[in-house]
């Protein structure tokens, strides 16, 4: 059986069952002599970046997606063998339900190459074997783990609060119902632009995503209380914005139970708590649920193909 690999190309971060590194890409037509982490490929070279892509629908319009799978790919084999150089790999990725019917044949051609990819990673020529690539609903796969219990509930909505999007599938009985995804560009990323342009307006100061969520994480900080207390307040008025959204598109989290993933979801779960719009929540805290999720779901699709 061949390696699973298995990756969640989020807006903000790419998640694998190991490591999670920002979206970010830079390209350098020369090896760049201080930079820990190298892929070259196709006669250039690149290395990660804390500047995240500019959010993209369709990540298979160029190949900076390809790249950063290539370093998710690269990091995975070197976690857990010596000196990785012919590797044949299944990948295991997902695309947010709404466009998972008409994005998978793509995705999964976008990623698999013709079946054999060779680049160096820090030096280490790799070659891989691409031998499938299988693509999952997100949100159905961070509750994988969780199947029998939700196979006893006859609606469940999973709610996927990413980086750019929303993300909503609708299970019953614990099978995704494909026919209801609704998807919002209601991420934490337009939470976080809107909110450090209105700190950098009223207080002539300047903050990162990093000091909003160490705010809404209760972590060390030198911010003034007043800064803090714009931050809360502006974080607890966009979760409300989630909630009035969903429900109008019928996503009734009143009268339903919901289970929410995704980096956004922890960052704004105590807002969701304790509003009125939601009756019973249970949260994944886990920021690679659906990366785990995929792993899951391709290691009983590969039992079954050779059963």
């Amino acid at each position: 059986m061949s390696t699973i690999i298995a990756i969640d190309h989020g807006n903000s971060a790419v998640k694998t069952e190991h490591f999670e590194f920002v979206s970010g890409l830079s390209e350098h037509l020369v090896r760049p002599p201080l930079a820990e982490d190298i892929i070259e490929y196709g006669g250039k070279y690149y290395t990660l970046s804390s500047s995240r892509i500019a959010y993209k629908r369709d990540k298979t319009r160029d190949d900076r997606f390809f790249i950063l799978s290539l370093f998710a790919i690269a990091k995975e084999l070197v976690e857990t063998q010596e000196n990785p150089m012919f590797e044949s790999i299944t990948l295991a990725v997902g695309l947010p339900p709404e466009h998972y019917g008409t994005g998978r044949e793509g995705f999964a051609k976008y990623l698999g190459r013709g079946g054999t990819v060779s680049f160096a990673y820090n030096g280490s020529p790799i070659t891989l074997i691409i031998e499938d690539v299988f693509v999952y609903p997100q949100a159905f796969a961070a509750v994988a783990t969780r199947a029998d219990r939700l196979r006893v509930l006859p609606r469940v909505f999973v709610i996927d609060i990413g980086g750019m999007t929303t993300d909503v599938l609708l299970l019953r009985n614990g099978r995704p119902d494909l026919q209801f995804c609704r998807s919002l560009e209601t991420g934490i990323i337009t939470m976080q632009n809107a909110l450090i342009g209105k700190v950098n307006s009223l207080y002539d100061m300047t903050v990162e995503d990093e000091h909003i969520a160490a705010v809404l994480q209760s972590k060390d900080t030198i911010l003034p209380e007043e800064v803090q207390t714009t931050i809360r307040t502006a974080c607890k008025q966009h979760a409300e914005n989630i909630l009035d959204k969903l429900r109008e598109l019928q996503v009734d989290l009143r009268s339903n139970p919901a289970i929410f993933i995704g980096g956004g979801s922890i960052l704004l779960r105590p807002f969701i708590e304790s509003s009125e719009l939601v009756a019973q929540a249970d949260f994944v805290p886990e920021i690679n649920a659906n990366a785990l999720g995929y792993k899951l779901l391709a290691q009983s699709q590969l039992k079954r193909n050779l059963g």
